[in-house]
């Protein structure tokens, strides 16, 4: 079993304070509820509360299970609770705000801790804890890399073999899935979105990506059925002629990756389909020549929206009506983390964030084409940890 290094946790929690007080000048305690907020900073994953005071202890309370917590975690101060009456006995005097990572908190268990720790104030520090997250360490990195390596190599040497006519969209990802698990693919695509499941990704023949999506982003599937709309669909069997759409989000000991690949099965695409990728081609180009220091997000997003050809905006990210106004998105233990290619997004990069770029047309009547590959911010542009664009090949 891998530990989190007690540097490596150090190092996330003094860049934490340090955000911290560049916000809340006047903070003195926050806790973390979240399942990944709390992996990042400790290294277990538990049922309990991470309390962190600005001039003392950071202490780890589990409920369950305090024996697996302290196996799995090199954080320093670790103690078993019964409930938060136990937590409210270790603080001299309460102050009177508590900064909480909200969007995981429910009010449910808000009003368990305000019975003994009665806060008369609440404020957010979601954006603090994810902007802490976007930058990413040597460590964190290797996860990444090792995911995006054993993705392209798969996509390139295993996948070929897996296809044949009449195979279901649900049965290619479930072959998929099986592949990945040998490799170490760590078996969930967490999100930071709330109500968003997803075991894989989105494995799609000819139209599929274009059907409505249930989550925020540029393609769709109808999924295994209305209750469970991911992965694929067991009706849709691949058939000559059709445009494979694989889109997945890998990760190894918590880390992810993004990836999508397009290809055509047995026979070529029509021109314009094919110019349509390779504009996407182009458009990644451009997007990545951008991640540098210091580059704001919402600029990448308005010189590569403003490249795109007219005869192709109305479809660019998506479906006819039914288009996302980003380009990409940070990646790391969530699929979708900060920062975000898009509007309205001025925090200007820093060196080693991690971005997915997903340039992608929905063509009515044969389905998306485009890229995505997870890039690591560099001085001279994104270094690319998923392997290089690919065309449109016949397979």
């Amino acid at each position: 079993m891998s530990k989190t290094p007690k540097s490596e946790l150090k190092s996330r929690l003094d860049r934490f304070k340090s955000m911290m007080d560049a916000t809340y000048n006047n903070w003195e305690i926050c806790a973390i509820i979240g399942g990944v907020n709390m992996y990042y900073l400790t290294g277990t994953m538990c049922d309990g509360l991470l309390l962190i005071h600005r001039s003392g202890d950071t202490t780890l309370w589990v409920r369950r299970s305090y024996d697996r917590a302290v196996m799995e975690s090199e954080h320093d101060d670790i103690r078993p609770m019964r409930s938060f009456r136990d937590i409210a006995g270790s603080i001299e005097q309460l102050p009177d705000t508590l900064y909480l990572d909200t969007a995981n908190a429910t009010l449910e268990w808000y009003g368990l801790l305000s019975k003994y720790l009665p806060f008369s104030n609440v404020l957010p520090i979601d954006k603090i804890i994810l902007n802490t997250r976007a930058v990413k360490s040597e460590y964190e990195l290797d996860f990444m890399r090792r995911a995006g390596e054993a993705t392209d190599r798969i996509y390139r040497e295993v996948l070929p073999g897996l296809l044949r006519e009449g195979i279901s969209e649900v049965e290619l990802g479930a072959e998929l899935f099986a592949i990945f698990l040998k490799e170490g693919f760590h078996g969930v695509s967490r999100f930071s979105m709330l109500n968003v499941d997803s075991i894989l990704g989105h494995v799609a023949f000819g139209e599929s990506p274009l059907y409505p999506s249930a989550f925020n982003g540029a393609s769709g599937t109808n999924g295994l059925c209305p209750a469970v709309p991911v992965l694929g669909n067991r009706d849709r069997l691949l058939k000559k002629g059709d445009l494979i759409y694989i889109d997945l989000g890998i990760g190894i000991d918590g880390y992810h990756i993004d990836k999508t690949i397009v290809l055509s099965y047995k026979l070529p695409q029509p021109e314009h389909v094919i110019a349509a990728h390779k504009h996407c081609l182009e458009l990644d180009r451009l997007a990545v020549s951008m991640l540098k220091p210091g580059v704001e997000p919402a600029d990448i997003y308005a010189a590569v929206t403003a490249a795109v050809n007219d005869e192709l905006k109305a479809n660019f990210m998506g479906a006819t009506g039914r288009t996302v106004p980003f380009i990409g998105h940070g990646v790391g233990l969530n699929v979708d983390e900060m920062p975000v290619i898009a509007k309205g997004f001025s925090s200007p990069l820093e060196k080693n964030m991690t971005i997915a770029i997903e340039p992608k047309i929905g063509i009515d009547g044969i389905g998306m084409v485009g890229s995505e590959n997870t890039y690591q911010v560099t001085e001279t542009g994104g270094t690319s940890l998923t392997g290089q664009l690919r065309e449109l090949d016949v397979v």
